[in-house]
């Protein structure tokens, strides 16, 4: 244990293998003072000296730059060598000659090294790091971290173990900053989970610790781990308001598994205790939802969202009416609307065109006509193609006064397309056998060159010729009238 106290990167005999092989360092993968933006001068050039001097003459090199850096060249320099470790390690001696290096640009060394893979150097800095006294959590971090992405987990979790003797407390906020480092590679929350299980009776949990676990359940989609890290949460730290990144990753995960009913079963109990996720996991469902045409699970979610105090947005609310519109809930459509006020979300003539067209789809006339009084008062009338779709079915309904007056409307207000509204209109007409009328609007529309269909003039046709003598005569100098337009 001696051993491994003064250096766990020298250990081989490990408790556990680890999960996956080291990785090889890839050359040239950090930024250099070539291809990294606003570098000053004076790095730029000590860059160029450590890049381009042999290894041998780069101290003499440096000495004879005359260049004295400061505390900030000198963290800028290293930023900059991530590529160079061992020139890196030439200019940090050197840059600390007759000086001590401050935190910062120790923990800068620690983890140029541990990032190439250069442990033992990097055990050989932090030992001297502690003789000056300057270790922090912060370097066991980047230690951690190093471990992590060379894949050699084990020796991660060694590196926490011995950290209380290099005078580093082993608390909580360093079991989370491990914890990290593993669950952010690739499948390994499972091996976070294990060293977890190992350390949470010595060092309670946190709200971070679970969201942690439970963002590599996310990003892993592995819904069952996340429910059984969900309960452990809530048995360890109840319920907590604060715990936002835990609610929205066990959510996610299981709106991502396709567990739409477990979503809102998990929203209501959240609910029930005043938690609730953030607005990028409500966002995120209600756009899943509305691509799948999901009302039934939409509006549970919704109501959660509006329960608490998130305040959703004009595209949110739109999103939701459409998804409600689209599914013929109008009832709801309507509640949402009356709503959007009192969370500053003013509608627009998306939100009013699509409750319009659901009421004319769904063939009810009265409220069509009740919606678009209310449409033209707030000044966001329908769409041309919404107009003409509300005069052919309120024709169909029996109430052609409605369909005359958007008609008018249509007209006094050039909405465009005016021949899908006129056509519509000489077609309720003509099933109505208001042949009168339709020979006079006809006429009209004429006038107005506005464009008669041919398929309209075959449906006419038939009708007035169905009706004697008399009307064919009507449609026949009609016909004359609309070919020379035609020919226009």
């Amino acid at each position: 244990m001696e051993a491994l106290a003064e250096n766990p990167g020298r250990s081989r005999d490990l408790k556990h293998p680890s999960k996956n092989p080291t990785k090889p360092p890839q050359p040239n993968q950090f930024p250099s003072h070539l291809d990294a933006p606003n570098v000053s001068s004076t790095a730029r050039a000590l860059c160029d000296i450590l890049t381009r001097s042999s290894p041998q003459d780069i101290e003499s090199a440096l000495s004879s730059s005359g260049i004295v850096p400061e505390e900030e060249c000198t963290n800028e320099v290293l930023r900059l060598s991530y590529n160079y470790p061992s020139s890196a390690v030439k200019f940090f001696r050197w840059a600390g000659r007759g000086k001590k290096h401050p935190v910062h640009t120790w923990n800068l060394m620690v983890d140029l090294l541990g990032k190439n893979q250069l442990f033992e150097p990097m055990w050989d800095a932090v030992r001297s790091m502690k003789q000056e006294q300057k270790l922090s959590l912060s370097t066991f971090a980047s230690v951690f971290q190093s471990y992590c992405t060379a894949a050699r987990f084990n020796e991660a979790v060694m590196s926490f173990d011995v950290m209380d003797r290099y005078g580093v407390k082993q608390d909580v906020v360093a079991v989370n900053s491990l914890l990290s480092a593993i669950c952010s590679e690739d499948n390994q929350t499972s091996f976070g989970l294990e060293f977890f299980e190992g350390i949470k009776a010595k060092v309670p949990p946190d709200g971070d610790t679970f969201a942690i676990l439970l963002e590599g359940w996310e990003k892993e989609g592995n819904a069952a781990k996340a429910k059984t890290t969900f309960g452990d949460m809530v048995a360890h730290i109840g319920w907590n308001k604060d715990n936002v990144a835990a609610y929205d990753a066990f959510l996610m995960t299981l709106l991502r598994a396709g567990l739409m009913d477990d979503v809102v079963r998990f929203l209501q109990v959240m609910k029930d205790h005043d938690c609730f996720p953030g607005l990028k996991f409500f966002t995120t469902a209600l756009d899943f939802l509305v691509k799948q045409n999901d009302a039934d699970h939409a509006v549970p979610v919704w109501d959660v969202m509006v329960s608490g105090e998130l305040v959703p947005n004009l595209i949110m609310y739109n999103a939701m009416i459409g998804l409600l519109c689209n599914n013929a809930a109008v009832d709801h459509a309507f509640r949402l609307l009356d709503e959007m006020a009192f969370h500053g979300a003013f509608p627009d003539s998306l939100t009013y065109n699509m409750i319009f067209e659901c009421l004319v789809k769904n063939k009810k006339a009265r409220e069509t006509e009740r919606f678009f009084a209310e449409m033209v008062k707030n000044e966001w009338p329908p769409t041309g193609s919404n107009c003409a779709a509300a005069i052919a079915m309120l024709f169909d309904c029996d109430d052609p006064e409605a369909a005359h007056e958007i008609w008018s409307y249509v007209v006094e207000n050039r909405v465009k397309p005016l021949d899908e509204s006129a056509n519509a209109l000489l077609i309720g007409l003509c099933n109505m056998s208001r042949f009168t009328e339709v020979k006079r609007f006809a006429e009209d529309i004429l006038d107005r060159r506005i464009n008669i269909y041919q398929s309209t003039m075959s449906i006419l046709k038939d009708a007035f010729y169905k009706e004697g003598r008399s009307a064919r005569d009507r449609y026949d100098s009609l016909y004359r009238r609309w070919k020379a337009h035609v020919q226009l």
